[in-house]
């Protein structure tokens, strides 16, 4: 049975009330998407073990807890501590998925990450919820800068995914890679949109979704939903979109992003992260070190610590609701 319902049915093994959604009301969502295949997967793989720093309930992790206890290991608010037990378990061939907030396995456990983690090379998966602006709980919890932070980490595969069907995808493919990765997690109900497209999650690839002849918006993680909305909507309006969609940050396909951005046509990113050091940054140089000058431009937050409130108020304020995309998207081709 399909676990894909609407941003509004109550289901259950959801996450908290407390957990905000980005889901537009009535889309198609489904509900903990990366605790589901994670269990899952661990029914064929007796390898592979879960941990959090206690926030279970708000990385999903509490799906694969209730399905595999035996393998859950409750680690406390000690994030440094999760991730060295998560390499040392990886050491003895087990293959850990280590569950915390976005800001604390990157501002306060970097050193463990980079150390323990991804200078052996073990394949250890860091799940980090609330990317980017996907809570309202103000910068205490909003991790704007994680991909900053960890594109300089040698070893380390950065994944950004768009949807549902993407996390479903990465779970196993990330379980396989030999080495350490990063996984930005979309929690709770989360949107369901890449099924309508001919799209296969390929780790390093990216994917082209649309085709169009006047703009391309070379998106990651959940602006890639937003892009694909834009685009629907520009058609009314005679603009033709194509749209890159871009699940893995690190290593970037550079190769799709150059034949992407070859023709005449204005190219934006899209990104749910600080225009600092982020998809933008990286596309950016990847133009310039293969001479190609065209119309370019960045979509994403703000270098500033950013407010606390509603979130789709959050979005429209800070440019990445998809009204925002559509205006910015205008005044660029004006």
């Amino acid at each position: 049975m399909s676990t894909t319902t609407t941003a509004t049915t109550k289901q259950r093994l959801t996450t908290s009330a407390m957990i905000a959604s980005f889901a537009d009301p009535g889309q198609r969502t489904s509900p903990a998407p990366f605790g589901h295949a994670l269990a899952a997967l661990a029914a064929e793989r007796p390898e592979i073990v879960g941990l959090s720093a206690d926030l279970a309930k708000y990385t999903d992790m509490h799906v694969f807890r209730e399905a595999h206890p035996d393998r859950f290991f409750q680690m406390g608010m000690a994030e440094q501590v999760m991730l060295g037990a998560a390499a040392g378990m990886a050491e003895a061939g087990l293959v850990p998925f280590a569950s915390t907030y976005s800001v604390f396995a990157t501002r306060r456990a970097y050193d463990f990450l980079c150390l323990d983690i991804a200078e052996p090379g073990l394949n250890v998966t860091v799940v980090g919820a609330l990317p980017g602006l996907t809570t309202g709980y103000g910068p205490s919890h909003q991790a704007t800068e994680d991909l900053a932070i960890l594109r300089g980490c040698p070893n380390l595969t950065i994944v950004d995914p768009c949807d549902s069907v993407d996390i479903a995808a990465a779970v196993p493919a990330l379980a396989d890679h030999d080495g350490p990765t990063y996984l930005r997690l979309l929690r709770g109900q989360v949107p369901t949109v890449l099924d309508e497209y001919d799209y296969r999650f390929e780790l390093g690839r990216a994917a082209e979704l649309r085709t169009g002849r006047d703009v391309v918006l070379i998106s990651t993680g959940l602006m890639t939903m937003r892009a694909l909305q834009a685009a629907q909507r520009l058609e009314a309006d005679h603009v033709d979109v194509a749209v890159l969609h871009v699940p893995t940050i690190k290593p970037l396909d550079t190769a799709a992003i150059v034949n992407a951005a070859r023709s005449d046509r204005l190219v934006l990113t899209l990104e749910n992260h600080t225009v600092v050091g982020g998809l933008g940054e990286a596309v950016g140089t990847t133009l310039a070190l293969a001479g190609i000058g065209t119309r370019f431009g960045r979509i994403g937050l703000p270098d500033e610590f950013l407010a606390a409130g509603a979130l789709p108020t959050l979005h429209d304020r800070y440019g990445l609701s998809t009204d925002a995309i559509v205006t910015r998207i205008k005044e660029q081709l004006a």
